[in-house]
């Protein structure tokens, strides 16, 4: 019966294999970060400043119809006001 169940013959001990495996986590972590540091980031920002643009732009077509009711309210109730009645039928009043 061979079996080997001392870690200090044939190869690397423990500590050294856990001390492989820190630097090879250590170096990969290294990489993801460079990765989303240099690739991520970047796009993520290109996107959200489409995204805002966009938004923005809605926005302002949102509040131009808005503008445009409220004046054309605004203008309609004045000519009720003037004409004294109500004109729904769309013929001209006079």
């Amino acid at each position: 019966m061979s079996t080997n169940n001392n870690p200090n013959q044939g190869g690397a001990t423990i500590g050294q294999r856990i001390d492989e495996a820190i630097e090879l986590i250590q170096m990969e972590l290294r990489h993801a970060v460079a990765y989303v540091n240099d690739a991520v980031i970047p796009q993520v920002r290109r996107e959200s400043i489409q995204g805002l643009r966009t938004a923005a732009d809605t926005l302002r077509n949102l509040a131009d119809r808005f503008e445009q009711h409220s004046n054309t309210a605004a203008g309609t109730r004045a000519n009720q006001t003037e004409g004294g009645s109500s004109n729904t039928s769309g013929e001209p009043r006079g």
